[in-house]
Parts: structure tokens; sequence; C-alpha cells
């Protein structure tokens, strides 16, 4: 079982209650990089609702959803993929998805320069409700990361507005809403996603009652069975390199949807990110933390994100250039191997 934190006391307790929460997000961050948590303040509601419309979505026909579908989007890479279209370690995922981020109008500044992952967001004229809820959820969400962050500030022994100050005064946001369709039979080389970790700060994701989700703990993979009233946190390769690995970036991935009845499964994954333009000074180890800790396993794909040095914009791109190579060949050119 992964840790539970009460995080009740960060949105709404008295200052002295905000150090017994840091610490326990500091103990979770340091033995899995994955865990729950719970009284987090995001409506119900607004999660039912959401998941509803999601799933009024990917039950349209594969030519409505290609309506809005991401080639259609240019370098803001928004907007819905078929199963498939998104790869990890090459292969081919078992999930559809519909990208979203913060909304910018076409006169942006960086829309304008065709800067990657920033635009408007696309919706369909078929379930006219879901712009609301994304942008309701996309509040929620940013509002809930930002106090996560403050706590798991005050763990490592830093100011609680560290990051809010600087590495995320301008945050990178994104959010994807993911189905895995069910699957008559059960292929072991084909996952709704495969062993992978995320790219940036923290993800926050809201399973449904399906389960799948598993994650690779120095004991080895363990199953996070959907636990309700609950969010689950994980953090990326970014907080990894800030904190010198004393906080890990841990592999997940989830199981194609077997024998399941209905339409499978839904998951709500937002990301929250340094700034685009945050330089290697800015993503550089907190040296007070000291040298990392022992390794105790490879990372799953031979890459140090020690060893980036860009900003976390060029970071991304690059990561996402390899899930989706065609549409990054057809709207930037062609994505450098990593």
């Amino acid at each position: 079982m992964l840790p539970l934190v009460d995080i009740g006391p960060l949105l709404d307790g008295p200052a002295n209650a905000h150090d017994v929460v840091a610490r326990s997000l500091d103990q979770a961050c340091r033995q899995s990089g994955f865990f729950l948590v719970h009284n987090h303040g995001v409506c119900p509601k607004l999660i039912a609702a959401l998941d509803q419309a999601a799933r009024r979505f990917f039950a349209l026909p594969p030519a409505r959803k290609a309506a809005v579908a991401m080639h259609h989007f240019g370098p803001a890479w928004r907007g819905w993929f078929p199963v498939g279209g998104e790869l990890t370690s090459g292969v081919p995922d078992q999930k559809e998805g519909y990208y979203f981020g913060k909304h910018l109008p076409t006169g942006h500044p960086k829309v304008r320069a065709q800067t990657p992952l920033h635009g408007p967001n696309p919706f369909p004229s078929e379930v006219p409700e879901l712009a609301e809820l994304v942008a309701r959820y996309l509040a929620a969400m940013q509002s809930l990361a930002a106090t996560l962050l403050s706590g798991m500030a005050r763990g490592l022994g830093l100011a609680s507005d560290y990051f809010a100050c600087g590495l995320t005064h301008d945050p990178t946001t994104l959010f994807r809403i993911f189905h895995y369709p069910a699957r008559t039979g059960h292929n072991p080389n084909h996952w709704g996603v495969a062993e992978h970790t995320d790219y940036g700060l923290l993800t926050v994701l809201c399973q449904d009652t399906r389960g799948g989700l598993e994650v690779h703990t120095p004991a080895g993979w363990t199953a996070v069975p959907p636990v309700p009233g609950t969010l689950v946190c994980n953090l990326g390769d970014m907080l990894e390199r800030l904190t010198n690995g004393h906080y890990r970036s841990t592999p997940h991935r989830v199981h194609a949807q077997v024998g399941t009845d209905g339409p499978g499964r839904v998951s709500l994954a937002y990301f929250y990110d340094p700034d685009w333009e945050a330089t290697p000074d800015q993503l550089a180890p907190l040296q007070h933390l000291g040298p990392p800790p022992p390794e105790h396993r490879k990372r799953w794909d031979n890459h140090d994100p020690m060893d980036h040095q860009g900003t976390y914009g060029a970071y991304l791109t690059a990561k996402v250039a390899n899930v989706f190579p065609e549409l990054f060949a057809d709207t930037l050119g062609s994505p450098s191997p990593r």
C-alpha cells in the first residue's frame, strides 16, 4: 500500500500543523515517490462530471473525434489521439487520449512563435460542457499542486514559497484525459502504458474504479488500487534532479484493460512542471541535501535527468517528441534520439 497523506491542514489548518504534513510528504517522497492524498479539497461533483463528459467524448465515432485530432493544431500538441497514437519506449500504448494545457489565445507571443505545447484548447461540439469542466479542473489542480509543493518545500527545509517564487512562477501545466478500452485477450507485450517516468515536478492523477496502475518500488512492482476520495500523486524527473535523487521519479505502468465491462478505464492526469524557460542553474540540485543516496535500481530508460543541460522547455519538448514522433516531424522537424 502506498503512503496515504492527509493534506487538509495545508488547506485550512493552523500554521503549526503544516509541518506535520510536510514531514509526511517528505517521508512519502523519499520512500516511494508515489503517494495518495485525501482531504484534498477538489470537489467530487466536478470530478464525476468531468469523468462522464470524457466518457461521452470517447464514445463518439472515430470520425467525430478526429475533428479535434492533435494534427490539426500544430506544435500546440493539443487534442485527441487514437489508440496506439502515443508511444512509450517506441511501443504503441493501448490507450487513446485528449491533451489540454493552459489555454492561450492564438495571438499570444508564445503561440505566434509556435512554441511547442502552447496554444488554445480545442473542444468538440458534441460535448459542449467539456470546455467549462476542463477549465474548472485545471484551476483546481493548479491550486492543489501549488499547495502540495509548498508542503514539500517545508519538508526539504526550504521556505514554503520556494517553488512558487522561482521555479513555478509561471508553471508549465498539462492535463491529459486517457481512455484504456476494454480488450478481449491479454498480450503480455501490450500495455495501456508501458514502464516510464514523468518529466516535471508533480503529477496528480484521478483514476476510476477499474485499477490497472502499478508502481515500481524497491520491493518490486506494486498495484495502486483505487481508494475512494483520494488522488494519486507522483514525482517527475525534475524533482528528482532538484533533490539530487533524494526524491525519486518512480517508474510506473498501466495494464491494458482485459475483460472489463463497459467502455474501459478513464484517468485524469494533471502535470505541474517548472517554468518553460527554467534554466539549468534553476534546476540544479539543492546543495544542502548532500550527495545522492545509494542507487537501488537502474533507471528504466538509461537516461539520467541530471545530465540535461538545457531549459526545462527543451527537456519536455524532447520527451514529447519521442512519444509523438510523427506529429513532431510534421510540426517542428525530426526528434533527436534520447
